[in-house]
């Protein structure tokens, strides 16, 4: 008997196989279960990150299209603001084109009409016109025994000197533009001892047809003598600053000369 378990401990068989079996499957159970949550967390992890970029890529097309029709909301802004301006700039236009083509036909027909005639032309051309009839009627009756031809001569004659009448006398009661002129003279004394009121009262004194005296003031030259400078107007066909130097001057006693300061046309 202790033959046999001495060879059966000789012996190399494993009696506890079960046991090591089941610690092994025990093993790799737990070594299962605890690497199904960490499968789990990653896998859950991985699809955070694809929700969270599609989020992100939905965000950006969001964007883009919102940014694109704000765009294109200003870019159609910007073409209807154009549009009015080519409007307003083609009425423009229309209107300087009937402006031009109005200011061509008048131009047109001011070159096509003739240049006005003096009365006395318009008179001839009257006479000729209203005589026309007579010469076609002397054509037609060369055999007029009655003198009718003398007859109108003397009636074309008569309304022409007529009208020339009446032209001279509209003409004669027109009133006539008279010229005339402002003129401002220095009359220089000879020292200071010289009556300036009796100098003014001698210019004055100058009458003429056409001459009218103005104001007159004294002026200092210097070294206590005063000029007289007195202003006056002429009709320009009656008067001129010669007369009136030379009438001026005949006054020796006081005037030594006689300058125009000042000429203005009225």
């Amino acid at each position: 008997m202790s033959a046999a378990v001495d060879y059966l401990a000789q012996e190399k068989i494993w009696f506890d196989k079960l046991r090591y079996d089941e610690a092994e499957r025990h093993f790799y159970e737990r070594m299962n279960g605890t690497s199904h949550p960490a499968q789990e967390l990653g896998a859950n992890s991985i699809l955070q990150d694809i929700a969270r970029a599609r989020e992100n890529i939905q965000k950006s097309l969001a964007g883009s299209a919102a940014n694109g029709t704000g765009d294109q909301g200003e870019l159609v802004t910007q073409i209807k603001i154009l549009e009015l301006e080519n409007h307003s700039l083609r009425q423009v236009v229309e209107d300087l084109r009937s402006a031009l083509s109005k200011l061509e036909c008048r131009v047109s027909v001011l070159e096509k009409s003739p240049s006005p005639a003096p009365c006395t032309n318009a008179t001839s051309v009257q006479l000729k016109t209203t005589s026309a009839p007579v010469e076609e009627e002397d054509d037609d009756d060369d055999m007029d025994l009655f003198g009718s031809d003398d007859e109108e001569d003397a009636e074309a004659e008569r309304i022409k000197e007529q009208r020339l009448k009446e032209y001279a006398e509209k003409k004669a009661k027109k009133p006539t533009l008279i010229a005339k002129s402002s003129i401002l003279l220095d009359v220089k004394p000879w020292d200071d001892e010289t009556d300036m009121a009796k100098l003014e009262e001698c210019v004055r004194s100058v009458v003429a047809d056409g001459l009218l005296w103005g104001q007159s003031k004294l002026v200092p030259v210097g070294y206590g003598i005063r000029k007289l400078q007195i202003q006056c107007v002429v009709e320009d066909n009656k008067v001129g600053t010669d007369l009136l130097e030379e009438e001026i001057t005949k006054f020796e006693d006081y005037v030594q000369s006689v300058d125009v300061a000042a000429f203005n046309k009225i």
